[in-house]
């Protein structure tokens, strides 16, 4: 990251998010922490119901209230504590000076909207400027992401519009207020490998523009090592590696975080490796209900020990710029 790109944009510090169940009271996010710069990437990563997800909407306060509410914890968008506005002053925020790409489009655009409306709806809002130079901005927008003859498009309805074209609306919708912050939940899920790869680079292009931070949700690793500065590993609900995105995958210190790694697949040069079995990681993530003492992968893992049962390992430098939480580290960089 450039000297200029060092400036903490958002700080989200020991976020407590819990939701009430018929089983009882279970924490969803445990404690999370961490810091967005401005111009840079973070990926957090993690299986499905590790908290990734929740975190996001936290931070939002788009959690719904019942059956969940966020416990404690801070997160300072340049100073202003998004936990702590009012009901109508979140709703300013949101869309404006923070936005968020959700992972299907067809259930967060409106059916009986135009795709331009959509568009101008927000900028209006958030902006306070003419119908007239709203549906301007909207195609405007339109352009800025890539799709062709926005004019026609801004005109058309969600459902006459591929999957790609679609997501590249909520990408447009999310960026026509030039929000600090972008938040993108598993954004390329839904689409085929061709038309990720464009959406990513789409995003990327549009941040190196606009010098927006971006918070890239995703359990996909092969995106976080094309798009990614920096990565989080989550696992339930609790943070327990962070790196700059080269380290970790160079010098992954968790035992979760190299099962992950181990577990992609890769492209064979050798006839040998066209017959190896992926590798897997045993059992599944805890219940956020469940009652676990100590390392809540202990479970799992190979290397748990006693103390993994009952303590629980607190996240601290295991190298220079390389946090992780867990007794037993293996340090395979030297």
């Amino acid at each position: 990251m450039a000297e200029s790109e060092n400036e903490i944009v958002l700080d989200v510090c020991n976020l407590v998010t819990e939701f009430v169940t018929p089983d009882g009271i279970g924490r969803a996010v445990n404690g999370v922490s961490f810091k967005v710069h401005r111009g840079e990437t973070l990926g957090i990563v993690g299986e499905s119901g590790c908290g990734k997800s929740i975190s996001a909407l936290s931070i939002l306060q788009l959690v719904p209230s019942p059956p969940g509410h966020v416990r404690e914890g801070t997160a300072n968008l340049e100073g202003v504590d998004l936990l702590a506005l009012s009901d109508r002053d979140i709703r300013k925020v949101r869309g404006n000076e923070i936005s968020m790409i959700f992972q299907e489009p067809m259930t967060s655009l409106n059916p009986v909207l135009t795709i331009g409306y959509q568009i101008g709806e927000a900028v209006r809002k958030h902006m306070g400027v003419s119908k007239s130079a709203a549906r301007a901005r909207a195609v405007e927008m339109l352009s800025l992401v890539r799709i062709p003859e926005p004019e026609r498009r801004a005109r058309e309805f969600p459902h006459q519009l591929s999957g790609g074209m679609r997501q590249r609306v909520m990408i447009a919708m999310a960026l026509a207020c030039d929000p600090k912050v972008l938040i993108a939940d598993e954004p390329t899920t839904a689409l085929d490998v061709t038309i990720q790869a464009q959406v990513l680079e789409l995003i990327r292009q549009l941040q190196s523009e606009l010098g927006t931070a971006v918070i890239l949700i995703t359990h996909d690793l092969g995106v976080v090592a094309e798009t990614c500065d920096r990565v989080i590993v989550m696992y339930a609900g609790r943070k327990i590696e962070e790196a700059p995105v080269k380290e970790i995958f160079a010098n992954p210190l968790h035992p979760y975080t190299q099962g992950l790694l181990t577990s992609v697949p890769r492209l064979a040069t050798h006839a040998s490796e066209r017959t190896e079995r992926l590798n897997e990681i045993p059992g599944i993530v805890p219940a956020i209900t469940e009652k676990l003492m100590g390392c809540h992968f202990a479970p799992r893992c190979s290397r748990a020990s006693e103390q993994c049962g009952i303590e629980t390992p607190v996240l601290a430098a295991a190298r220079a710029d390389h946090d992780v939480a867990c007794w037993h580290v293996e340090n395979r960089g030297g």
